[in-house]
């Protein structure tokens, strides 16, 4: 017998141990059993298992045995098939490696799932003293959330008292029926294999994708603070939403207007204190934006700025100017200067040849650095706090931290509600433009 299969035997039989162990010796005669093993030193809000860690183990080792049997099942049943003499081992190791592939994806998003549990809540609480009335252990230890008693309470708190205007709805559905039109496609598109970017379909899905953004940012740019009648101070969520979506949008667009022509610059211009400039700012890169919180707060005294968006937007793009030239320079120097030449000889001036032969060129990066800037300063919370004053012009940030403000009054249903909706537009532009931030950062850091 070859030393593979005598390991593989010898893995099978101890998982086939544990596994009495998990349910006989240490389990006890019923599950019922295990549960009255909690015991009462446990903190508020947990039970403490004996030897929990066995039983964890346990089922691990139950999993390998069930991939394990599977693996070897199909490889033998392939191998009488076709008359060969194959290995079930790199079936049985590619099992073990999407299981825990599987085991991190749930410890990573396992702090998602709570915060929907929190977020459906209606006692606005993250523990509750009393633990659910249930023989199910993970509910008990609440690592499965428990949603008998789910409402939609804190997200209808969170819509209370708008008003919203008849061409409003209009461009709402129609921003909904682009979005689904887009998914639709986008599924459609996986499902044919169709990875072309000139394809019809790739173009009508730009299209819808670009008819949702007008539509969306029209509706926006459009509310207005008479339109949340509510004194509850949550129900102007979406007000602040539309701040934010407000103030990154701005940010994005300057920090392109700063970029490009810096980046150009940089690229094809040679001139003194060129080389130096570029030492000075890899130098800013090295330090923290909130160093210069003290500065730019007087900055903006002296210039009469403070809560106005206008001061806002102004410190939130001096933050993306150095890594932002950076970037478009290195993109510029991987395009070839016979296209500028071209133009040169057919009569183009330098400025002619920047805005009608780079510029069309240099969309993609400036979609990157576009979504840089706004991922960025969209959930951003300290220079918020310092510039901007009173609920109506605040951000999203902003308006989490007051949901948490209270020493004994911290509202964890409505901040998981509100970080939920929040995080949706986030979710869409990563969704949307997810290749330009591969190919932004690969395209502005390799030089050919």
């Amino acid at each position: 017998m070859s030393m593979a299969r005598i390991l593989s035997w010898v893995l099978a039989l101890a998982a086939v141990g544990w596994l009495l162990v998990f349910y006989v010796v240490g389990v006890g005669s019923t599950y019922r059993g295990l549960l009255e093993r909690i015991q009462a030193s446990a903190p508020i809000g947990f039970i403490r298992v004996e030897n929990g860690w066995a039983y964890a183990l346990g089922g691990l080792l139950a999993l390998a045995a069930a991939i394990f049997v599977y693996s070897y099942a199909v490889v033998a049943a392939g191998n009488a098939r076709h008359k060969r003499r194959k290995s079930h081992w790199p079936l049985f190791w590619q099992g073990l490696t999407h299981l825990f592939m599987l085991l991190f994806l749930l410890f990573i998003y396992y702090p998602v799932v709570q915060i929907l549990a929190a977020s459906f809540d209606p006692t606005n609480s993250l523990y509750k003293f009393s633990t659910p009335q249930t023989d199910n252990l993970l509910l008990k230890a609440r690592v499965i959330p428990d949603f008998s008693n789910a409402s939609w309470e804190n997200y209808l708190r969170l819509f209370d008292g708008i008003a919203v205007y008849s061409y409003q709805w209009i461009l709402f559905l129609a921003a909904a029926v682009t979005l689904l039109g887009v998914l639709g496609l986008a599924g459609y598109r996986r499902l044919r294999g169709d990875a072309e970017e000139n394809s019809p379909w790739a173009t009508l899905q730009a299209r819808l994708l670009m008819a949702f953004a007008i539509s969306a940012f029209v509706l926006v740019a459009f509310l207005s603070p008479a339109q949340f009648t509510s004194q509850n101070t949550e129900a102007k969520f979406v007000l602040w939403i539309r701040n934010t979506l407000f103030v990154s949008g701005l940010t994005g667009l300057l920090a392109i207007l700063l970029t490009a022509p810096a980046g150009y610059a940089f690229a094809r211009f040679t001139f003194p204190g060129r080389y130096s400039m570029l030492l000075v700012f890899i130098f800013i890169q090295m330090f923290p934006g909130f160093l210069g919180l003290i500065a730019i707060y007087i900055l903006m005294s002296n210039l009469n700025l403070l809560n106005t968006y206008t001061g806002l937007v102004l410190a939130y793009s001096g933050g993306i100017i150095s890594f932002g030239t950076w970037v478009y320079k290195g993109f510029l120097e991987s395009i070839s200067k016979s296209l500028e030449e071209a133009a040169l000889i057919d009569g183009a001036t330098k400025w002619q040849a920047f805005t009608r032969v780079l510029l069309p060129l240099s969309a993609p990066m400036f979609v990157f650095i576009f979504l840089l800037q706004f991922v960025g300063t969209y959930s951003e919370f300290i220079l918020a706090n310092i510039f901007l004053t009173g609920v109506d012009s605040w951000t999203v940030g902003m308006g989490l931290r007051n949901f948490t403000s209270g020493q004994f009054s911290t509202k964890w249903g409505l901040f998981a509600a509100s970080a939920v909706l929040g995080s949706l537009p986030i979710l869409a532009t990563f969704y949307g433009f997810q290749r330009y931030f591969v190919s932004g950062y690969t395209a502005g850091s390799v030089k050919e």
